[in-house]
């Protein structure tokens, strides 16, 4: 009996033992994955970082290449932009042009732009330099690094010309594509169509055309230009003759209300009509009108008048 009590109490003892063991085992991996996230969040303060790149192959001397840096932070860690590279010449073949640095959400887009010098012989890899980028958490600060990129770059032309038996292998550039004109034409017809239509309106305002009625006052201006107060006789008939002209007609003073119903525009210079017929009809009939310089200078006012209504200058 003594023994088979020795041995219950053993095996009792030796469970109580592993279920304690597994409990403990249990604790302890919980506090590892703790720790573990928490060593992580602390130790990782960007928690994205991508560099984008185009293609690595396919440049020669002049071209661009863009390079775009993503970066995703936690909380409260900024990046020190004076830890980017500097603007202008990285090395005697490599020019860095551009730096554009942009917040979109919570990421930071950092776009750089450089541009190749290097003319090699054959086709050579090449690598933009990588970099370090420092961010500041409080007082502390954090590093990350940007790699550098290789690519290629290829020679414009060969250092000699090859030649086959037919003829030279290397072949003269391809001529370019002319561009259309026919904007270009259409455009210059209707400017030219306008610019006549446009002279031709204003030739005949200005009555430069043969039998046109806008030159009768132009031509009776011309004529009385040449003569004085003795000529008064003369003066009157080239007046009275332009308005006939115009009127198609002979047109008399108590005609003027007809007159005016088919040349409105002339209505109003009526009281230098009325003077000029009145004047006409006592210097032609009674004989007795004075002849002054000053009616000689009426007479061309008014037809100085009539030929701006002409050119519908008034």
């Amino acid at each position: 009996m003594i023994h088979k009590k020795v041995g219950a109490n053993l095996f009792a003892q030796n469970t109580l033992n592993m279920r304690i063991n597994s409990h403990l085992q249990i604790l302890s991996l919980f506090m590892l994955m703790l720790l573990a996230g928490c060593s992580g969040s602390v130790t990782e303060p960007v928690s994205y970082f991508a560099v984008e790149t185009p293609r690595p192959f396919g440049y020669v001397i002049g071209d661009e290449i863009a390079q775009r840096i993503v970066i995703e932070t936690r909380p409260g860690i900024t990046l020190q932009t004076a830890s980017l590279p500097a603007r202008g010449q990285i090395n005697r073949w490599l020019n860095l042009t551009q730096i554009n640095v942009e917040q979109q959400g919570e990421q930071t887009v950092i776009n750089l732009r450089y541009q190749i010098f290097y003319a090699p012989l054959e086709v050579k890899m090449l690598s933009l330099p990588g970099f370090t980028l420092q961010f500041a958490q409080g007082d502390n600060v954090l590093s990350k690094d940007v790699p550098d990129w290789s690519f290629t770059v290829a020679p414009l032309r060969e250092l000699a010309v090859r030649k086959n038996e037919q003829h030279e292998y290397m072949r003269p550039d391809v001529r370019p594509p002319l561009l259309s004109d026919s904007a270009a034409l259409m455009g210059l017809w209707s400017s030219c169509s306008v610019s006549v239509l446009l002279g031709t309106y204003l030739a005949y305002l200005y009555g430069y055309f043969p039998q046109s009625r806008r030159r009768v006052f132009k031509q009776a201006l011309k004529q009385l230009a040449k003569l004085s107060e003795g000529d008064m006789a003369q003066a009157l008939t080239i007046a009275h003759k332009a308005f006939n002209k115009l009127n198609r007609q002979p047109l008399f003073q108590h005609q003027l209300t007809d007159f005016y119903r088919q040349h409105s525009e002339y209505q109003r210079i009526n009281k230098s009509l009325e003077w000029f017929f009145d004047y006409s009809y006592h210097y032609f009939f009674s004989g007795k009108q004075a002849v002054t310089p000053q009616h000689l200078e009426k007479i061309r006012e008014l037809l100085e008048q009539c030929r701006k209504i002409e050119r519908g200058a008034l």
